[in-house]
């Protein structure tokens, strides 16, 4: 059976097919979080807010816990995890590689169904997303 080759960063997922362990990539499918893209001050709506404390002394500012473009980086994470479970539910794959940029790898794992997990057969931790399918070929291993 194929393997599906994901390669993606914070912004951009694009999904492979491999019929068989040496042969090839065919593009099948690519997904694309724009958001991730924008500058951080166009992704917030306004400046954090404030508050005075409980005995009125003093103004404080509310702070974001995470960055508004982390925030949508693991909002993309999420949906790459759950088109990587669908499809594998749907049996499109019997072996996942996953390449992608170092902290999205990351993000990733932490959202990967376990049954997903098992199917991995290569992780690689580089992002390859805006070369071409030959040159994404020749950095993955020669058996897939």
């Amino acid at each position: 059976m194929a393997t599906l080759v994901m390669v993606a960063d914070a912004s951009r997922a694009r999904f492979f097919r491999a019929e068989t362990a040496k042969s090839g990539l065919t593009e099948i499918d690519t997904m694309v979080h724009p958001e991730s893209k924008l500058h951080p001050n166009e992704m917030a709506s306004d400046k954090p807010g404030k508050t005075s404390n409980r005995n009125g002394q003093g103004v404080n500012s509310l702070d974001n816990e995470v960055d508004p473009k982390r925030q949508e980086a693991i909002r993309f994470a999420k949906e790459v995890s759950e088109r990587l479970d669908m499809v594998r539910q749907k049996g499109e794959y019997a072996r996942l590689c996953v390449v992608a940029a170092p902290t999205f790898l990351g993000m990733l794992r932490s959202n990967l169904h376990a049954e997903t997990r098992k199917l991995i057969t290569n992780e690689i931790n580089k992002d390859l997303t805006a070369l071409n399918v030959n040159d994404i070929r020749a950095h993955l291993p020669e058996r897939l």
